[in-house]
């Protein structure tokens, strides 16, 4: 297997592959709702990697984990494909940056106590400097079953590949053929595996005027930090978030969008088994929230199949007349009788409409949307605290909507979580 790995490492350089293996000491921190205390172990690693390419070459490098630092605990069974791994390969020497790696959410079914199978990660480095370059294993995490172990060393960690840079053929080139390039004409090394972040739509939040005959509203795209209670305990995350308006009478037909999936699904999720909704909280002119939501999903979602949230949608019948936003607010999960609410830990505007007072409208209450009615409402027309929110709670969906023994234990990589019901 290791042959065969090695030979995909070649890229676009035309040589060798190397492999080679080091072994450092570990400190793994379990998720803080576990209340366990931090794992020692020993981490073994090998690193494959082109033995000499040129300047401009892209090329790809494998950490294959030869030993993780502990087992399993004996709390918990880890169902096939429910493991991730991630992590940083160090580049150093000529050229000096952090290479993003990550492996497939691969793995045989790992009974408690069993020793850890990690898939193999993979990185590209874009090479810019002539000279030679080092390759040195660093921290990475495992994602099992939506809960997060990070893993560190505790020693320096020897190199474990060193890759000959070659300058590029000047043949037909512009470039200097001086092997040397003073440190102000070296290109700045980039990771080449940064996510690139999500665009952000230059629309305008909302419209600036009402009697044009204008009907369709397109909403900024923001950003939403989200604080999420877990059935286990408390998760972060964020997303971008979009709200849409269509003008019918006088009132709007609203559409929330969720622009990313954050996570793969852990395990097989049932059809009809995830609903999701949310409040969107009104101001300006307006106050309270209106309420969204979206189908149960309509197909088995299969384990390591990405979690997509629906389209969540509601009509928004204005209590006031002038310029009203809206943001955002708190979504609910309900999943296999389990509930996860979510709350942005802060939200700006996506949308602003000229809206007129409609009788029995959504000031100082709630509008409800085409469907059953959210639980409390937010008569203050604050972000409203005590809704649930949508992206955290993908981040424990895996959990609340897997099997009975996902619902009653959080399960780490390393370490176990809390005794199972």
């Amino acid at each position: 297997m290791l042959v065969g790995g090695a030979g995909l490492l070649l890229g676009l350089a035309a040589v060798p592959a190397q492999a080679a293996e080091v072994s450092y000491q570990t400190e793994c921190i379990p998720p803080a709702i576990s209340g366990l205390p931090p794992v020692q172990g020993t981490t073994t690693v090998e690193i494959s990697a082109p033995a000499a390419a040129k300047v401009g070459d892209e090329v790809k490098v494998v950490w294959t984990f030869v030993q993780a630092a502990s087992k399993n605990p004996d709390i918990v069974d880890l169902p096939a494909n429910s493991v991730q791994p991630s992590g940083t390969l160090k580049a150093a020497g000529a050229q000096v940056t952090d290479i993003a790696m990550q492996g497939p959410r691969e793995n045989p079914p790992i009974p408690k106590g069993g020793a850890m199978v990690l898939s193999a990660m993979k990185g590209t480095l874009k090479l810019t400097t002539p000279g030679a370059v080092t390759l040195t294993p660093d921290a990475y995490a495992i994602n099992a079953l939506s809960t997060d172990t990070k893993c560190a060393p505790e020693e320096a960690v020897k190199s474990a590949a060193t890759i000959n840079v070659t300058p590029e053929d000047g043949g037909s080139g512009t470039g200097s053929p001086t092997p040397d390039p003073t440190g102000s004409g070296s290109p700045t090394p980039t990771p080449t595996l940064t996510p690139s972040p999500t665009s952000t739509p230059t629309d305008t939040p909302g419209p600036t005027a009402s009697g044009t005959g204008q009907t369709d509203f397109t909403g900024k795209e923001v950003q939403v930090p989200y604080e999420c209670k877990t059935p286990i305990g408390d998760k972060n995350a964020t997303s971008p978030v979009q709200i849409n308006a269509r003008r019918n009478g006088g009132s709007f037909d609203l559409t929330v969008k969720f622009k990313k999936s954050v996570m793969d699904s852990p395990a097989t999720i049932p059809k009809d088994s995830v609903k999701p909704s949310m409040e969107v909280v009104l101001g300006g002119a307006d106050t309270g929230t209106v309420h969204v939501e979206g189908p149960t999903n309509s197909e088995e979602i299969k384990a390591g199949d990405p979690i997509e949230i629906p389209d969540l949608t509601g009509t928004y019948k204005p209590g006031a007349s002038g310029e009203s936003t809206l943001s955002p607010g708190v979504l609910t999960i309900e999943a296999l009788g389990t509930t996860t609410t979510c709350t942005p830990a802060k939200t700006e505007v996506s949308l602003t409409l000229d809206t007129t007072e409609q009788q029995g409208g959504a000031s100082g209450g709630s509008s409800s949307g085409g469907g059953s009615s959210s639980g409390g409402t937010t008569p203050d027309g604050g972000l409203a605290e005590t809704g649930a929110d949508d992206q955290g709670t993908l981040k424990a969906l895996g959990l609340v909507a897997g099997t009975a023994v996902l619902l009653g234990g959080a399960v780490f990589t390393f370490m176990p979580g809390r005794r199972a019901r």
